[in-house]
């Protein structure tokens, strides 16, 4: 089910109840998107890795591979980048942070208003289209090329979501100021603010890869400021040096 005229976005559906696909899939073809299907996750893969997306929207569950594999392997296998939004019936802290940490740049709890569904695809068209700089930033022994999105620590490649690496530009450009969780979210995903819990989940797996590592935590929390990404040892020696 695929339309070409004036477009909103190329969306894969991965989804395997087709009342849900069909619903889904209609409603975004009259909001102008292009829509391509797949009903499991072997197919899903297929078209993920061979085509160029706005957005990928991927169920969980799904016969073949799960959503987390097919995730996990879209990232760390393909290196594909597109932006995933994760459905899921599951509505814990874990089953989010699992999903998170596999790849996915947001997630949608079983049932959900497909309205819903098209505002947080905006949310993430708006943001991968968003023209970036080219720059590299550093703080501490941590350096991001923005232009490749590669990132290293030390002499130690990292891999992280896209949602992480959008998160630590806006830090490090910030570096050593504090951000406040609200201007991090409204820079992530505009208007379209997501739960309570995203962010933070964004961020724990953020840490699990950036810091937990390593001698010296680079990121931390400042108790109801924000967040600052700074080498803390860094700035003490240079003050001791300045006095």
């Amino acid at each position: 089910m695929t339309v070409h005229d004036e477009q909103a976005g190329l969306i894969l559906l991965v989804e395997d109840n087709r009342q849900i696909a069909e619903m889904v899939g209609e409603f975004l073809e009259r909001r102008r998107y292009s829509v391509d299907y797949a009903a499991d996750g072997v197919s899903g893969l297929h078209l993920a890795v061979s085509n160029s997306y706005d957005v990928i929207v991927l169920d969980l569950m799904l016969p073949g591979l799960d959503g987390l594999e097919v995730c996990r392997k879209l990232r760390k296998e393909a290196k594909k980048a597109t932006p995933v939004l994760m459905l899921t019936a599951r509505d814990t802290l874990e089953d989010k942070l699992i999903g998170l940490e596999a790849g996915a740049d947001d997630y949608l709890v079983k049932p959900f208003e497909v309205p819903e569904l098209e505002a947080r695809l905006r949310a993430l068209i708006r943001r991968d289209r968003r023209q970036v700089s080219t720059e590299v930033l550093t703080v501490g022994d941590m350096t991001l090329d923005t232009a490749t999105l590669r990132l290293t620590r030390g002499n130690q490649e990292l891999i992280v979501s896209p949602i992480g690496l959008k998160l630590l530009a806006i830090l490090m450009r910030e570096s050593p100021r504090v951000v406040s969780r609200r201007d991090i979210e409204r820079e992530i995903w505009g208007d379209t603010l997501p739960d309570s819990d995203t962010l933070r989940s964004h961020l724990y797996n953020l840490r699990r890869v950036i810091d937990k590592p390593f001698a010296r935590p680079l990121l931390h929390t400042i108790h109801s400021a924000g967040y600052r990404l700074a080498d803390l040892e860094t700035e003490v020696a240079s003050a001791a040096q300045m006095a």
